[in-house]
């Protein structure tokens, strides 16, 4: 017998045909229960192992969602991905991850390598890099399900869950005005990516809504990193007029911005406050703390999820309505923002 074992190897095994075999393994109907008992007891036996290859083929389904993400390494996104994995775990559907490590070439090989292994659905959140989006329209071109998390596109018409990430940007930036601080900075992200172009926007619209004149030498140009966080502060300490607080556009770059602020002896706090975005595992457990908003990232799995289900059990269906999901940001205030103490 070969190492692989086969269909025709329990059917000679117990004497009988494959497609009996075949049908009891598929529970048909038209098997009696205990053929059924003797072909899974005899299959269990010899460790007979489905082919999902020719299973796929034979349904038109891989029972797998492709996923993409920007980095692995930063928790947000692997929390996304848990709420992702249960709820297609209680569907009966398999993850693969491929990070495009916020490369749009990446993004595009993952995109290929999906395709070419005609998953049922294809789940991303947008690299950084990514300002062409030829990649997303051949997805559609072969009408194979797509979803966008987080960071998405509204021009290619893709169904989406994000946060208000301009609810989020007005609520950090009303918490430092609260705070008493009096001249508010903002580290910026890529401002092609929706998600950072509404941040943006967030901040400007609390400072108007809270009598603050806009200043776009207050706005540092950042690509969402340590670094970024810490070019910001050393821009901000150079100005005639420093700023003595800043709204990061996420938790990684406050992170840059925080360790530059210790390392040139300026109290955070009292002399400096900090927020970001994300709600980032590290946040609680730096020194000081992190103020941030956090996305309900578990929570925009699962909805991601649901809208992909929706998709796949509704494929070919003309003139589908798309579908955007928007979540509440939640504030997080902690000590590096908190110059009047606890609120």
């Amino acid at each position: 017998m070969s190492l692989t074992v086969t269909i025709a190897d329990i059917a000679k095994k117990l004497n009988t045909t494959s497609g009996t075999v075949s049908r009891a393994l598929n529970n048909h109907p038209a098997i009696s229960l205990e053929t059924k008992k003797r072909v899974t007891k005899m299959a269990q036996k010899l460790n007979y192992r489905r082919n999902t290859v020719a299973c796929s083929l034979r349904s038109g389904q891989t029972g797998i969602i492709g996923v993409i993400i920007p980095s692995a390494e930063i928790n947000f996104f692997g929390s996304v991905v848990h709420g992702i994995e249960r709820m297609a775990n209680q569907n009966g559907y398999n993850v693969l991850i491929f990070q495009s490590n916020e490369s749009w070439m990446h993004e595009q090989k993952g995109i290929e390598t999906f395709l070419n292994a005609r998953v049922d659905g294809i789940m991303v959140s947008m690299a950084k890099e990514t300002n062409d989006y030829k990649h997303f329209l051949a997805v559609k071109h072969t009408k194979t399900p797509i979803v966008f998390f987080d960071r998405a596109n509204d021009e290619l018409e893709i169904d989406a869950v994000i946060i208000d990430d301009h609810k989020g940007a007005y609520l950090a930036t009303e918490h430092l005005i609260q705070q008493g601080y009096t001249r508010i900075a903002h580290i910026s992200g890529p401002q092609h990516l929706n998600i950072f172009r509404a941040r943006l926007e967030g901040y400007k619209a609390a400072l108007t809504a809270n009598g603050m004149r806009f200043n776009k030498k207050l706005v540092f140009a950042g690509d969402v990193s340590i670094d970024a966080g810490r070019r910001a502060i050393k821009y901000f300490l150079s100005l005639e007029n420093q700023p003595d607080a800043a709204f990061a556009v996420e938790d990684f770059t406050a992170l840059g911005a925080i360790k530059e602020l210790k390392e040139q002896g300026i109290n955070i706090p009292s002399g400096f406050g900090i927020i970001g975005f994300a709600n980032e595992s590290f946040g609680e457990h730096i020194t000081p703390s992190l103020s941030t908003i956090d996305q309900q990232t578990v929570n925009m799995g699962k909805e991601a999820f649901s809208l992909m289900l929706h998709l796949i059990e509704t494929k070919g269906r003309i003139n589908k309505n798309i579908q955007k999901k928007i979540l509440e940001p939640i504030p997080v205030f902690r000590n590096s923002s908190l110059k009047k103490g606890n609120i």
